[in-house]
């Protein structure tokens, strides 16, 4: 007896190969984030380098990958998402060359720095790939495995280079990193046909562009209105990753060894919580009550734990509730900014929208860490629940915007 594909089967499996592959390789980008932090006390020990230096490293990497994320869309619209993919991933690769052949601390900055190249362009080549390629009924299931994968690699990379560090030293476990980009470059050239988006074109044959010029799109409210909601959403994210845990820990008393549950609390919720938000991302009309929800709920939480007496054992549970609270409004977070997309120009908005990360991610640990050297602990709470606030008004606006610009004829 023979079988029959049918279309919609066929093309189910070829979007769970395409979401598969472009996950797995955003994972390695979240992986090399966290590359660094957790090899501090080695490289602190090898050069004899203070907080501040090793502190620069991050900056290095977020600033590079901030500015240089805002451009690499036009490389992603003018070439296509898959060579930058590749050209990313090779920058990985050299970066773990560079920190495990480090002489000294210039060796170090030349290795986050190539890094933050790396990291530059994955959000805007990830979206040109998923806009384009996935049916519009599985996006949200798409979304919610890209971020889910950039969750799971910020939580291998610190197991990962320190089990390698202890074990053999730390210039190994660099060495170690370099692999995993390369493995995850094979990957995707042996399926670079399948990441390959359809050209589309008009009527005449010509293809369709965002607007009038390459830069019309800079002209469109909701796309810096989307600018501004993921910078609040990287200076919360920010607060939790760089000092929530330690502010929680001298305002209820836990164990210092808790600082560490309490990070892996949220990052492990926030990944089943992503998990969950891809089904509440299938109906756009709703994205932004979704996020207010969440980041609401969020919200009361971090000022929960800046306010009120919680016993220690509580926290890292309380973390565990914003990490979800998080999780789930993340795809319909990207499907916001799907919206606010004109044809033609996913590679440019998603390159300026995202920077907006790297510039909050860069921020925060100073902001914040200015606020526990005046020691007050209990404004990080604060601080990190009011950036969430302002997520809640940022979607709303955002929103709003593109039902305008929709409203109005301009191209969807």
């Amino acid at each position: 007896m023979s079988t029959t594909t049918t279309p919609e089967a066929a093309g189910a499996r070829g979007d769970v190969r395409v979401i598969s592959v472009v996950s797995i390789a955003h994972s390695v980008s979240h992986f090399f984030h966290l590359v660094i932090p957790p090899l501090f006390p080695w490289l602190k020990e090898a050069f004899q380098l203070s907080y501040s230096e090793l502190g620069m490293l991050m900056t290095v990497f977020f600033v590079i990958s901030g500015v240089g994320q805002s451009l690499a869309g036009f490389v992603v619209d003018r070439v296509g998402a898959v060579p930058v993919m590749l050209g990313a991933l090779a920058l990985f690769a050299l970066s773990g060359v560079a920190l495990a052949l480090a002489p000294g601390y210039p060796g170090l900055l030349l290795g986050a720095a190539l890094a933050g190249f790396g990291n530059a362009s994955f959000h805007p080549v990830d979206f040109s790939i998923i806009n384009r390629k996935i049916a519009t009924a599985r996006l949200g299931h798409a979304y919610a495995a890209h971020s889910l994968a950039g969750s799971l690699g910020w939580a291998l990379a610190p197991v990962f280079v320190v089990t390698i560090a202890g074990l053999a030293g730390w210039r190994e476990a660099f060495a170690a990193t370099s692999l995993v980009a390369l493995v995850v470059l094979v990957l995707v050239w042996r399926e670079r046909a399948t990441l390959e988006p359809p050209v589309h074109k008009s009527a005449t044959g010509t293809v369709r562009a965002a607007d009038d010029s390459t830069f019309g799109f800079l002209r469109l409210p909701a796309v810096w209105l989307s600018f501004a909601f993921f910078l609040a959403y990287s200076v919360a994210l920010g607060g939790v990753q760089s000092f929530g845990p330690e502010a929680a820990r001298q305002l209820h008393d836990f164990p210092l060894e808790w600082i560490g549950l309490c990070l892996t609390a949220y990052m492990l919720a926030s990944a089943g919580g992503i998990a969950a938000g891809g089904f509440l991302a299938n109906d756009p009309a709703r994205a932004e009550r979704v996020i207010a929800m969440c980041f609401g709920g969020a919200a009361v939480v971090a000022t929960s734990i800046a306010l009120l007496p919680w016993p220690g054992w509580s926290v890292p549970l309380l973390f565990a509730v914003m990490g979800v609270a998080g999780g789930i409004a993340s795809p319909s977070r990207d499907l916001l900014i799907k919206r606010a997309t004109p044809p033609g120009a996913t590679g440019r908005v998603y390159g300026v929208v995202y920077s907006g990360l790297d510039v909050g991610m860069s921020l925060a640990p100073l902001a914040f860490g200015l606020v526990m050297d005046a020691h007050a602990p209990g404004f990080v709470g604060i601080g990190i629940a009011l950036s969430q606030v302002s997520l809640i008004v940022g979607a709303f606006r955002a929103g709003r915007a593109t039902r305008v610009r929709h409203g109005s004829g301009r191209a969807a």
